[in-house]
């Protein structure tokens, strides 16, 4: 057990892969495992199957599964919720997120026919009630006199949100921040672009930990925010200069000149 008094922040990097014509598509998420004097908090749970590799390091820990009472999804996309009903029944915990992606969570064939994704069947191991309905501005009791405050990031996702722990300072960003280079996924960039201006205001991060990046901390934390806005700018700026004034019939076409661009 972790001694009174002591707290530990766990990574877990989650490989899976997303099949596609030209063969499968190589990822990678992480969850994050919160350990206290009496409770284990995870935010996120990773792709199906992830619970075997999210018991074993709690098990390396000296821990028990069976301790994790509260688990956050920081938004419904299946690689972050594919372990959540397996990692539910069989430690009874409480499964918390903002209601905007609650249908999703609890109806992931719903996700799967209003956001179609290559080998979503094989992503998610089935739909999870939505115990705790978590709004802006919400505190979360994390244990060891720490607090999780909730930050509305939509853009990503509708129901895409941040955890900024108190008092460390630590700030858990899901998918809200895009990674330069990478896969950019967004539902609305304007909203995304307006999520990551919020997060730059917090005052003091010290560490940024996000789902599909390293952690980063101090001045590597603020500059990780301002390289996902640039990007996303950038992305939003090349597709309005190619698209221009015309009507958009085909977007896989506009999506292929933005790829060359």
């Amino acid at each position: 057990m972790t001694p009174p008094g002591t707290f530990r922040i766990e990574p877990v990097r989650i490989p899976f892969s997303v099949p596609t014509p030209n063969g499968p598509l190589s990822r990678f998420v992480f969850a994050y495992l919160l350990a206290t004097s009496n409770r284990i908090v995870l935010i996120d749970t990773g792709v199906r199957g992830s619970e075997e590799l999210i018991f074993h390091r709690v098990r390396e820990s000296s821990r028990k599964p069976e301790e994790i009472s509260l688990v956050i999804l920081t938004h419904a996309h299946p690689d972050h919720i594919g372990a959540a009903n397996a990692i539910r029944q069989a430690t009874g915990c409480t499964i918390a997120a903002h209601a905007a992606d609650r249908a999703w969570i609890e109806d992931p064939e719903r996700q799967a026919r209003d956001r179609p994704v290559p080998g979503f069947s094989d992503l998610v191991s089935g739909g999870v009630a939505v115990d705790r309905v978590l709004g802006d501005g919400d505190s979360i009791d994390i244990g060891d006199n720490r607090t999780a405050e909730v930050v509305h990031t939509p853009g990503h996702s509708p129901g895409s949100i941040c955890l900024f722990l108190h008092p460390d300072r630590d700030l858990f960003t899901g998918d809200a921040v895009p990674v330069p280079g990478d896969l950019p996924v967004y539902d609305d960039p304007i909203a995304s672009m307006q999520s990551i201006n919020r997060l730059r205001k917090l005052e003091h991060i010290h560490r940024i930990l996000p789902a599909w990046d390293e952690p980063a901390e101090g001045k590597a934390a603020y500059q990780a925010l301002d390289d996902g806005l640039e990007y996303l700018h950038h992305i939003h700026d090349t597709v309005k200069e190619i698209a221009g004034d015309r009507p958009v019939t085909d977007p896989l076409e506009l999506t292929k000149e933005t790829l060359k661009a």
